[in-house]
């Protein structure tokens, strides 16, 4: 399906990420991987099947989306679909949120896609403005992770809600701006997915960001309600989660264009 394709996925070497990369990579894509951590983006290379590469660094930092682009038209040539996905979660009440937490979720969760399909855009453009004039109808992906938190609110997670509403906002105007290339701009909205950022609090749940330790996962008495508000009656493996990332990255998906995926076991009425 993805035979030829080359894949960016950002924060691709765990959970949602890293069970896309290998979705991709089986369908015949060839696949960049990146993490914030260089060993454990290697790792995650190494045993995915299929021709990938690897660029570790913290995409927050200026110039760093540049370079993750660079890498994968350095290793590869070309870009067809880019997966925005990485991310985490820095929650607190408002009354208790720091300018801190809110702006580094921003800017993971906003900024960052920004500015990584910014740097993506002459690679994704120009190739299609010469197929085109051609007369050629080649179609590019672009999937932005958002989340139930960003439709419907979340109590805890000003920053992350926020965050992922500006997601649908920079999905749904690049959808209109890229029309005109050929390039699918979606979203995928996910519930609880079980991943390190959905685990019950504790050390496995800890991030290091450049030394910064973060505290993502969730209480367990909150993961044990938000099960019981799934109508299919548990949170989705990220290898369920990856299957909505890759149908908007797959032929089928060709005539769909700026819409938001819910990808969430059915939950209708909130976290």
């Amino acid at each position: 399906m993805f035979e030829g394709k080359v894949a960016v996925v950002t924060g691709s070497a765990r959970g949602i990420g890293r069970a896309t990369a290998e979705l991709l990579s089986e369908g015949g894509a060839k696949v960049l991987i990146n993490d914030l951590d260089a060993d454990v983006a290697q790792e995650a290379a190494s045993e995915i099947g299929g021709e990938t590469a690897v660029h570790a660094g913290n995409l927050m930092k200026d110039g760093e989306a540049d370079r993750l682009i660079q890498a994968a038209v350095d290793a590869f040539g070309r870009i067809d679909i880019i997966v925005n996905n990485a991310g985490f979660t820095m929650d607190a009440p408002i009354h208790k949120l720091t300018d801190e937490a809110w702006d580094q979720i921003m800017d993971i969760h906003a900024r960052v896609p920004f500015r990584v399909l910014r740097a993506a855009a002459p690679y994704l453009r120009e190739p299609a403005k010469k197929e085109r004039e051609a007369g050629q109808e080649v179609f590019r992906k672009v999937v932005n992770v958002s989340s139930l938190a960003g439709t419907l609110g979340n109590a805890g997670q000003a920053n992350y809600s926020s965050g992922k509403a500006a997601v649908t906002g920079l999905t749904k105007t690049l959808a209109k701006e890229w029309g005109q290339f050929k390039i699918n701009v979606n979203a995928v909205a996910f519930g609880l997915v079980e991943t390190r950022m959905t685990a019950a609090k504790g050390d496995d749940t800890i991030i290091d960001i450049d030394g910064q330790k973060v505290q993502t996962g969730i209480p367990e008495q909150m993961r044990a309600m938000m099960s019981m508000m799934i109508p299919l009656g548990r949170g989705a493996t990220p290898e369920e989660a990856a299957g909505g990332i890759a149908f908007l990255c797959s032929p089928w998906s060709n005539y769909v264009t700026g819409q938001v995926l819910h990808v969430s076991g059915g939950v209708a009425m909130g976290m």
